[in-house]
C-alpha cells in the first residue's frame, strides 16, 4: 500500500502554477493557511503529493477552475 505513484514534474507545474496564483493575489501561505486550513508550503515546495480535492478547493479560493489550471500548465 505504500507504493504510491509521484510525477515529479507534473507535481513541480502544479506547485509552481499554485505559487504564482498566490503571489498574483498578494498573499501569504499564512494568508491561504488562516483561509483555507490547507497547509500550501508542503505543497509548494513539493513534499506532498497533492490531491485532487485539495487542488480543487485551493483553485475555488483562487477564482480559477481546475479545467483553466490544467489549461495553463
Amino acid at each position: 500500500m505504500g507504493n504510491h505513484l509521484k510525477n515529479t514534474e507534473l507535481l513541480q507545474q502544479i506547485t509552481s502554477k499554485l505559487k504564482s496564483l498566490r503571489h498574483e493575489k498578494g498573499l501569504t501561505q499564512e494568508d491561504v493557511y488562516n483561509d483555507t486550513g490547507i497547509h500550501i508550503s508542503r505543497i509548494e515546495r513539493s513534499k506532498v503529493n497533492i490531491t485532487v480535492s485539495t487542488l480543487s478547493a485551493l483553485c475555488d479560493y483562487f477564482g480559477i477552475t481546475l479545467s483553466d489550471f490544467f489549461n495553463e500548465i
